[in-house]
């Protein structure tokens, strides 16, 4: 069974990577974060993507893990210096973003709401 965790900002993004730094697939879903008034990202291309890549994730390998970050407010994103986009390991340009973390594969924007891209993506060696 895949271990799904969420996690809100770098700093415990980076703490959970480490915990798991052993395993072999991990994989991040990167989203903005969630309003407090819909209760849905305030990223509209995050809400569709995420059912979509919650579908994909059953093509995973069981022993995988599978970590949905939000990256904060819209404010905090749109921001050009903001940790996610600087970060040297992450350089995000975009929500959603879902990366097979110590690979360079990864779908950006509208590629995580393409089934067939995001299948593909848990389904790698």
């Amino acid at each position: 069974m895949v271990t799904t965790r969420t996690v809100e900002g770098i700093e415990s993004l980076l703490s959970t990577l480490d915990e798991y730094k052993s395993s072999q697939d991990v994989y991040v879903l990167f989203c903005g974060g969630i309003d407090p008034a819909t209760g849905k990202s305030w990223c509209p291309d995050c809400v569709t993507a995420e059912p979509i890549v919650e579908e994909g994730l059953k093509k995973a390998a069981e022993c995988s893990i599978f970590i949905h970050c939000n990256v904060g407010d819209r404010s905090y994103w749109k921001d050009p210096n903001n940790e996610f986009r600087k970060h040297p390991e992450f350089k995000l340009t975009a929500v959603p973003t879902l990366l097979k973390h110590g690979t360079p594969n990864r779908l950006v924007e509208d590629e995580c709401a393409k089934k067939e891209l995001v299948e593909m993506l848990f389904e790698e060696d």
